[in-house]
C-alpha cells in the first residue's frame, strides 16, 4: 500500500500538483484504505493530473473502479484508495484533510 501510496504522490508532484497530503485509514473506521489529496492550479491543470494518473498508474495494474469529474473537484476511487484533484477555493471551502484527521493522519 505504501509503495502505491508513494507512486500516486510522485506522479501528482512531477506534474505540479500542490499541497499533497495522504491519509492512512486502514484498519480505521473508514470506507477506503488510504485517501490522497492534491491541489490543482486550475482546470486544465486538474484535466493533465488526471491523464497522467491514468497514464502512469494503468500499466502499474491498477484500476479505475469510477471517476468523477467536474472543473473544481476530480475524485478517482481505485478501490481501496481515492484520491481527490481540488481547485484551491474547493479544498478550503470542503476541508477534507480535517474531516480524514480525525481518523489517522500518515
Amino acid at each position: 500500500m505504501n509503495e502505491r501510496i508513494e507512486r500516486i504522490i510522485k506522479i501528482l508532484d512531477d506534474k505540479k500538483a500542490m499541497d499533497i497530503e495522504s491519509f492512512d485509514l486502514k484498519d480505521k473506521d473508514y470506507f477506503v484504505d488510504a485517501v490522497v489529496i492534491a491541489t490543482t492550479m486550475g482546470q486544465k491543470h486538474g484535466f493533465a493530473l488526471l491523464n497522467e494518473l491514468k497514464d502512469k498508474l494503468k500499466p502499474a495494474g491498477e484500476t479505475f473502479l469510477f471517476v468523477e469529474e467536474s472543473d473544481d473537484w476530480t475524485v478517482i476511487d481505485l478501490g481501496d484508495i481515492l484520491i481527490h484533484i481540488m481547485s484551491e477555493e474547493y479544498r478550503a471551502k470542503y476541508k477534507i484533510e480535517e474531516f480524514l484527521s480525525k481518523f489517522d493522519k500518515k
